[in-house]
Order: C-alpha cells, then structure tokens, then sequence
C-alpha cells in the first residue's frame, strides 16, 4: 500500500462522514418540525454507507480477491425512517389532531447527539490519518534527498 491508497482511503471516510453530519445535523434542526411539504412530521434522515473495492480496474480486482482487502467507505444513499411519529398531547398546537394529539418527529435528542460525536471523532480521524501519509511522504522524500 502506498501514501495516496491510503489517502484515497481516508478522504472516502471524510466524505461518508460529512454527509453524516449533515443528515444529523438536518435531524436535529427539525426535532419539533411537525409540518412537512410532504405531509406530517419531518422523518429522520440516516446515511447508508457501503464497502467497495478502491478502484474499478482489474488488476486491482484481482488484488482484492487474492487477499489485499482494500476498500472505500461510500455513501450509497439517505434514507429516512419509516417508524410511526411520536404522540405528544397539546390540544392548542394547530397540526393536533381531534383527540388534541400532535405528531412528532421520532427522533431522539441523545442519539442523534452521540451520532454526531461518533461522526465528528471519525472525520477527525481520517483527518489525522490523511496528515501522517503526508508527514510520511515527505520524510521519505527529505530521506532520498
């Protein structure tokens, strides 16, 4: 493996990671949104991420098979969850229904919260990763010098 396989890998993970964030930080934006253009509560958003060989050509196929498992983080979609909506009673909100219950966004506060912490921690990561190949290559060109 060399310094830009294992940058190629890390900058995936910064990019799976960011859309993350987003989607969290989307989810926490609308945790009271109980009107949406599409009709009821705001739907939490989740990012599916998928495994894929680093690179489409076959040589690198054949590696891949032959045991050097490299591969890239890529987010393959948004998905949203299809959970029924929280109740909560508020007779005087104006999206209550005739029993005074109002739908909420099923989203939990501390979840979403650690979500973004664990997005945050793995950005930072892949971050510092990408910094070390770098630090690396540079050593090793100031060592041929």
């Amino acid at each position: 493996m060399d310094f830009l396989t294992s940058i190629n890998i890390s900058s995936s993970g910064l990019s799976v990671q960011r859309l993350r964030m987003e989607a969290l930080a989307s989810n926490l934006a609308n945790v009271e949104t109980t009107r949406t253009p599409e009709g009821g509560p705001y739907r939490r958003k989740d990012v599916v991420v998928s495994a894929l060989p680093l690179t489409d050509d076959f040589a690198s196929l054949l590696k891949t098979e032959l045991g050097e498992n490299l591969q890239r983080a890529l987010a393959t979609g948004i998905i949203e969850d299809s959970g029924d909506p929280r109740k909560v009673f508020n007779p005087t909100h104006p999206d209550a229904d005739g029993e005074g219950n109002v739908a909420m966004p099923n989203i939990d506060l501390v979840e979403e919260m650690v979500n973004l912490v664990t997005a945050t921690r793995s950005y930072e990561a892949n971050v510092t990763a990408i910094n070390a190949a770098k630090s690396m290559a540079l050593r090793a060109i100031e060592l041929g010098r």
